[in-house]
């Protein structure tokens, strides 16, 4: 194409005969001439390529002086310019847009920290739920909550939409009650659509999804016990374990499918997991899911369920490709109740420890903590890692050093996760070494101490881990080993503590405080890393040379 291209501008212009009685320079000439010229350009074109001519691009039509052309130019590095600063604000717009907050006709309604967005969200009858007792549910659904003083601010605003019938995005910390925030609906859409009848054989009616084993163990221990006292019944589906007993629930009937997307798409496959009847769907911790490579998977489930159903969406964060998930399967205008804030900010009952050390270094410094930290070997203390070998490593330098400890990890059989994790929950080794499979969602009760032994790939799942402790009003600790390799996150992790009012230590300023933008699958990463001793921007100006 480009030697067909050049070709093209290459020709020569054919000559003209000037017509009798008309001067070689006057307007009518030079007409016919310019029409002659591009007649010929057309011709050649046919010729070369066998289609006719192209039409000129826009930037090859020349302004009509200088100034125009000046102006012209100007305008476009301003438009790209301004387009580069905004392209997150603009896509961030977008998505609040779609969470509920754009369209026509939408409302706002703000009550202390908790923000709520969404077509008529501020009439009467979605006023928030100050009491059980003023909720309107029956007794044997809220006798799960008995041991709870109050609706949580996630459950106290989440009820009346979804009792409606609505579809919500709830984004709230972990520990904030959103389990039954989103299980009393769930148990009364059940209840709703069996009218209290048993069915033999039934197939679920409602589906939540969730990105980890232990997250959707967690999940099913609540909605169980929510439903023990109004026959709705449930079952958890995880791989790692047999799938004879979680088969035989399938087939028994059952109300509600809890689980990870992996499991599920095998039973969907095999014909022993139906969900042609679900018309209540819930994604806990859309984001993490997403991250974990399941965008797919979670498509295709989707696809089984009802065409007309409610959806709920709950996320720490926000990213595009949850956005673009919602946008997909949710109402056009679905409620957004916002616990807190949706900028990353951690639990300020953490107090936040970063220690900038060398990578070999971290053994010897992890054992004096522990020594400092665990010396009676009762209190609970959780060591995040990065790595599933990186786990078995440090468990064994640990055991080799005297210390009781257990693990969990992705490539560990779900028996023996299960058997560390409980033994870990009941106190009988209170000290547990995990990757980020313990970092969302579970709810370990009396954390102590969470101890970073590898800083993760992400601020936000910096967030999660440190949020382990410091739970229910209690007062944690959090204590983070940094290094060279984790430079490109400092920027965040200072922010992250300044907005908590912690102390930023120097050694983790000289890695700079710059913050990378997110990186957009269409555009790339755009942003440029600055050290924190770079030479300040120099203002430039240009004269008027520029101009002719």
């Amino acid at each position: 194409m480009g030697r067909k291209h050049d070709a093209v501008v290459a020709a020569e212009p054919v000559a003209v005969p000037s017509p009798a009685g008309e001067a070689p320079n006057s307007p009518k000439l030079k007409s016919e001439k310019k029409k002659k010229k591009h007649k010929n350009k057309d011709k050649h074109n046919q010729e070369q390529n066998g289609t006719a001519s192209p039409k000129r691009k826009l930037d090859e039509i020349q302004p009509r002086n200088a100034a125009e052309s000046d102006k012209g130019k100007k305008k476009k590095k301003k438009h790209k310019r301004d387009s580069e600063e905004n392209v997150e604000e603009t896509k961030a717009e977008s998505v609040d847009g779609a969470g509920g907050g754009g369209g026509g006709g939408d409302e706002s309604v703000t009550d202390g920290h908790v923000a709520v967005t969404g077509k008529n969200a501020g009439e009467a009858k979605y006023a928030p739920v100050k009491s059980f007792a003023g909720s309107g549910l029956p007794e044997n659904v809220l006798e799960c909550c008995k041991g709870f003083e109050k609706p949580s601010p996630i459950q106290s605003r989440a009820w009346p939409f979804l009792l409606d019938g609505r579809d919500l995005i709830g984004i709230a910390a972990t520990g904030s009650g959103k389990t039954l925030a989103f299980g009393i609906p769930a148990v009364m859409h059940v209840l709703s659509k069996r009218k209290n009848k048993a069915v033999k054989g039934r197939n679920p009616l409602c589906l939540v999804l969730s990105p980890t084993r232990e997250l959707a163990q967690q999940i099913s221990d609540v909605m169980c016990d929510a439903g023990k006292s109004c026959g709705v019944e449930s079952v958890c589906l995880y791989g790692g374990t047999s799938k004879g007993p979680q088969i035989s629930s399938l087939k028994s009937g059952i109300d509600i499918v809890i689980g990870t997307p992996g499991r599920i798409q095998d039973l969907i496959e095999m014909g022993v997991c139906s969900l042609k009847d679900v018309s209540f769907v819930v994604l806990d911790e859309a984001d993490r899911m997403l991250d974990m490579g399941f965008e797919q998977v979670v498509r295709s489930i989707l696809g089984q369920t009802c065409s007309v159903r409610q959806m709920v969406m709950f996320s720490a964060t926000w990213p595009l490709p949850v956005h673009q998930l919602a946008q997909e399967f949710m109402d056009p205008n679905p409620v957004k109740v916002v616990v807190g804030s949706e900028d990353l900010a951690a639990n300020h009952d953490v107090m936040q420890i970063v220690e900038v050390l060398d990578d070999r270094a971290r053994d010897n410094r992890l054992v004096a903590l522990l020594e400092k930290y665990h010396k009676s070997q009762r209190n609970r203390v959780l060591i995040f890692v990065l790595y599933k070998m990186e786990t078995t490593r440090v468990e064994r330098m640990l055991q080799q050093g005297g210390w009781k400890v257990v693990s969990i990890h992705g490539d560990k059989a779900q028996h023996d996760r299960t058997k560390a994790l409980s033994l870990f929950k009941n106190g009988s080794c209170p000290l547990m070494i995990a990757t980020d499979v313990a970092a969302r969602g579970l709810d370990i009760p009396d954390v102590e101490v969470v101890i970073n032994y590898s800083f993760p790939l992400t601020t936000e799942d910096y967030v999660h881990r440190i949020g382990r402790t410091g739970r229910s009003g209690k007062k944690g600790v959090a204590h983070t080993f940094f290094t060279q390799q984790n430079k490109g996150l400092a920027g965040e992790l200072v922010n992250v503590l300044r907005e908590a009012g912690q102390i930023v230590p120097d050694a983790l300023l000289k890695f700079g405080t710059h913050v990378k933008k997110k990186e957009s699958k269409l555009y790339g990463a755009h942003f440029k890393e600055i050290s924190a001793d770079a030479p300040k921007s120099q203002k430039i100006t240009f004269d008027n040379s520029d101009e002719d």
